[in-house]
Parts: C-alpha cells; structure tokens; sequence
C-alpha cells in the first residue's frame, strides 16, 4: 500500500530517516512531508513511533482531472465500504497546489458528495458529516492536473500525544519540538538539555521520552482501529513491544525553568500527565539570570517573538540580554533558538554557526545555533569597549 505522511516544512528528511527505521519501502521526500510504501504492520508502526510525522495517509486512489465534474467521478469511484460503514461519521478536507478549480469549498462538497452517493448506491444509507470528531477523515491533495485521495489512518494529528493537560497560549507542536531536538543533534541520555524559557514543557517531555524510550503515539488511539480492516493481532503485539521497551521513569539530566511561575506548573502538570514525573528538574528562574546546570550540554528555547508579543520595543531590549546571558553562563554548551522574528540574530548579537529554515505553521522561522566556546564570556579591553557590536 503507498502512504504519505506529512510534517512540518523544513523535516522531511529527518521524517524520511525515521520512516526508513521503521521499514519504509522506497521514500520519497516532497516539500511538507514523505511518500512511502509498506503493509498495515508499518502502518499502524508509524503511528506509533513517528515523533515527526503530522499524519499517516494511506492513498485510496489517484487520476487526472480538469473539471469538479472530474473529481466526483474520481471520489466516487473507490470501493469506500471497504474502510468504513456508512454508520460512521465522516469528514473531507482538501488542500490544493496550483489547482485550476477556483473554490476548494466547492471540491470539498463534491468529494462528500461522491462518497456519500458511493454508500447510497451499496449500502442504501448514506454516512453523516462531523465537522468536529469524525471517525473518518477523507483528504484529497489536488495538483495543477492530478487528484489523490486519502483516508487518514490517525485520527487527531500525531502531535497530539494524548497526555497534555496545561496549554500556553502560542504552544510548539510536539511534532515540530522534537524535529529541533534531533537537528541540535543532542544525544539522548549522553548530554544534558536545558528548555530555560520552557512554557508548557514541550521540549522536556519529548526530551524525556527519548531518553526512557517512550514511543510517542502510547497514550492515544488512532483512526485505524476503526477501520473495517483493522487487524486487531497485528497491532496489538506491535503496542505491546512498544510498552515493553518503556523505560521507568527515573532523574535525567534535563532541566527547564520559566521566569513565569504558572509557565512552571503547567510545565509540572504535563510532565506528571505524561508519567514523567521526577524526570525533570524544574524551576522558575529568569534565563536572564540563571546558569548553567552542567559544566556542558545543549540549551534549546522557543524565545518570545512578533507574534506572540507584540511589544516592539520590549523584544529589541530582550535579544541583546538574551546573548549577554549566553556568553555570562553558558560556556561549553551548544545554544538553540527556534524564532520567527528575523531580527533576534541581529539583537542577540552573536554569530550564529547555524541557521536552519523551518515552518511553524504558516510562519517561516529558523533555528539558530550558537556554539559558546569555553571561555567565550572574556571580558573586552578598555579600547574595545567603544567599538560598534
């Protein structure tokens, strides 16, 4: 069966490896996400195990097309009681890439047309829509001339773990935070990591999860239990070794603080939901202030940016603290900062050794790192003190 599996713009190689680890056939990057083959077995695998994937989509059908005539024949086509009873709810969501058609809105109907036609004519029922909690999620991808219909084998997206409790108001997906930790290339369970302004703690439970191996999907349950074909003993052996490897939780070397105290709690809450309670060091600190907890490690910080705080002038007196901070009490560490804001390597004024462009949703960003040579926080000669940063 082929697949495709989308995630945040900017890690569809790290998801391409990760599907490969876990027996893809023949991937094949495009922008947004990886196209691959396989059985149900690495299916219901990637579901399970993928930290980066969005969603897993298992292709039903593909053709040309020219009109919204077109893809009615085309929705219409596939044998849809095969995956699900007319019973079940339903919902189609269709996203377009230099389609001719000028209204998705009309397509979207088209295509819940056809499918509810399709069950009308075998069945004699046709299924309800649920815009809200369908038990089957239809996706349709149309290009300037081919349309390629999806059933989603996830349900809720994957970054939804299923644990989080206490949200922020501008959260990281759970998905995009484990990307960053892979590309700061940190060695779970070697090195220490840091999340100094750590919100709703997203970067510490994937963090911690990688370290106990924690498949990421074990507290939830997917749209494929659902279908007509699910394979109940192939799934459940595949969860049960997951559960298996779990490891007990136990202190890590991983630490986050928040000037904010309820940041902190709700930090506190996550974890504890997750079953990581005790695995990390929690604190509320300014990152201003604190310092390093460990001789060396690798910090990563979701800092505040223009979206989410719309205080100009409060940002442009953060940056520069935000890098006098690094250089005062970070030494010997690998520094992190996932931004949209274009202007923070300019206000932290340091060289970042590396930028990596990724997507935040629609919002471009990019991961700047700061290696903090031991011995970097020197203080200046008297006559490089007037010199311009």
């Amino acid at each position: 069966m082929n697949f495709f599996a989308p995630c945040p713009r900017g890690l569809e190689p790290l998801l391409a490896d990760e599907l490969v680890a876990l027996g893809a056939i023949d991937p094949k990057v495009v922008p947004g996400g990886v196209q691959f083959a396989g059985d149900w077995a690495l299916c219901y695998r990637a579901n399970l195990e993928s930290r980066i994937a969005t969603r897993v989509l298992l292709e039903i059908a593909s053709a040309r097309y020219r009109t919204e005539d077109d893809v009615y024949r085309i929705a219409y086509a596939p044998t849809w009681a095969r995956w699900f009873t007319p019973e079940q709810t339903i919902r189609v969501f269709v996203t377009a890439h230099k389609s001719p058609l000028r209204s998705l809105e009309f397509v979207t109907l088209k295509i819940k047309d056809a499918v509810c036609d399709h069950f009308r004519t075998v069945a004699g029922r046709r299924p309800d829509v649920n815009t809200q909690a369908p038990d089957m999620r239809i996706h349709a991808f149309l290009s300037a001339d081919t349309v390629t219909l999806y059933l989603d084998t996830s349900g809720d997206p994957l970054y939804k773990r299923g644990f989080k409790q206490a949200a922020v108001e501008a959260p990281l997906k759970e998905n995009l935070a484990a990307g960053i930790l892979r590309l700061t290339g940190w060695k779970p369970g070697e090195e220490a990591l840091c999340d100094p302004m750590c919100g709703s703690g997203t970067f510490l439970i994937e963090a911690a999860q990688m370290v106990l191996d924690v498949a990421p999907g074990l507290g939830r349950h997917f749209a494929f239990e659902r279908f007509k074909l699910y394979e109940r003993d192939t799934w459940l052996p595949i969860r049960q070794t997951a559960e298996a490897r779990r490891q007990a939780p136990r202190p890590l070397a991983i630490f986050g603080s928040d000037i904010v105290e309820g940041q902190v709690r709700k930090s506190f809450v996550n974890l504890r939901s997750a079953g990581l309670e005790g695995c990390v060091t929690l604190e509320r600190a300014d990152m201003l202030e604190r310092r390093a907890p460990a001789p060396a490690g690798v910090l990563v910080a979701n800092p505040p940016y223009g979206v989410r705080l719309s205080d100009t002038a409060e940002l442009e007196a953060l940056y520069p603290k935000l890098g006098d901070a690094l250089k005062a009490n970070w030494s010997g560490w690998r520094a992190y900062f996932f931004t949209g804001d274009p202007q923070l390597p300019k206000g932290v004024r340091l060289k970042a050794s590396k930028r990596t462009p990724l997507f935040n949703g629609a919002i471009e960003c990019r991961l700047f790192e700061y290696l903090m040579v031991t011995g970097s926080a020197r203080k200046p000669k008297p006559e490089e003190e007037s010199k311009p940063d």
